[in-house]
Parts: structure tokens; C-alpha cells; sequence
């Protein structure tokens, strides 16, 4: 149970948001939104950006809580994967592509310490860092820079095949590592 300090647990946020009560959407930002922030301005690389990003994941939340499902894992799993989902559709988009293009993103250096404690808040980074070079590596761009399978083995001239086969063996170890 994640019960945070003087905070409600994340079950009983689970229940606010299948009754529809909106202190769920209140009570998930209160304990989880410097993380799914972190999460998603480590993706899209702009501030307001994220902020709106952020905004749809809220409300995917919301009107997909029924979809969640916790013998598949843990609540702020499933909504860090709608976050890092929702982020790589955004930098897939067109429109980011036209504006990375033409916009000076001045504001990156600033916000990457902070942002990397946030991700680093729920000690991912650190299990992930325990894995042998050839797994972290692949888990790093894939999960914390929302590098596609393609992208990392054009990245790293790489077999698709292996980046994948890789991936499935570096779940494996994590699921060791996590045991």
C-alpha cells in the first residue's frame, strides 16, 4: 500500500476515481504529479509541453480507471505508462517534429536535474543501473528517453532482433533484481 504522510493511499484513490468522485484526480496530483511531470518533461523537453501533456494524462486517467487492472502491476505504474505513452505519441506528432525544428529549447539544462530526481524518486534509475551495461542501456532510451525499439537499433546499429530480444532478457533480470 503507498500510503503517503497525511496523504490518502493509492487504493483509495483507485476507488475516488471508479466512483467518479473528483478528489481522486485531486488526490493523484497531490501525490504523484512531480513524478509523472518529471516523467513526461524528460520525454517532450519543453515545460508548457508537458504541462498540457500532463493535463491528457489526467484525463486518460479519469476516463480509463475502470481499465486498470491491479494483479497486472501497481496503480502509478500504469498511469507512469499512460504519461510515457502519451508523451512519445506527442513527440511523434508533426507538429513537435515542425517546432523542434525551429524552436530554441534554452530551458532544457535548468530543468534536468530536478527532473532526473523525480524519476530517480521512485529508485528506477538505481534498479535499472544494477543490470548489465548491455540491458540498462537499452532500458534507459526506450523508458526514460522514449527512444522506440527502431530507434535504438538504428542508435545503436543494432539488429532489431536483438534490441528486442535484449529487452525481453533485461525484464527478465529486472524481475530478478526486483525479487
Amino acid at each position: 500500500m503507498n500510503t503517503l504522510p497525511g496523504k490518502i493511499s493509492d487504493e483509495e484513490i483507485i476507488a475516488l476515481l471508479l466512483d467518479k468522485d473528483k478528489r481522486g484526480v485531486s488526490y493523484l496530483y497531490q501525490a504523484h504529479s512531480r513524478l509523472i511531470f518529471g516523467v513526461i518533461y524528460r520525454i517532450v523537453k519543453l515545460e508548457d509541453l508537458a504541462e498540457n501533456v500532463m493535463q491528457d494524462v489526467f484525463l486518460k486517467v479519469w476516463q480509463n480507471i475502470e481499465s486498470y487492472n491491479a494483479s497486472k502491476g501497481r496503480f502509478l505504474t500504469w498511469v507512469v505508462n499512460i504519461a510515457r505513452n502519451a508523451s512519445i505519441d506527442v513527440v511523434r506528432s508533426k507538429d513537435y517534429r515542425k517546432n523542434q525544428r525551429t524552436d530554441n529549447v534554452d530551458t532544457e539544462a535548468a530543468h534536468h536535474h530536478s527532473d532526473e530526481m523525480e524519476v530517480d524518486h521512485i529508485g528506477v534509475k538505481e534498479v535499472v543501473a544494477k543490470l548489465d551495461p548491455k540491458y540498462s542501456s537499452l532500458i534507459n532510451l526506450i523508458y526514460f528517453e522514449g527512444y522506440t525499439q527502431q530507434e535504438v537499433a538504428e542508435e545503436l546499429d543494432m539488429p532489431l532482433g536483438t534490441v528486442k530480444t535484449r529487452i525481453r532478457k533485461a525484464f527478465s533480470e529486472l524481475r530478478t533484481v526486483l525479487k
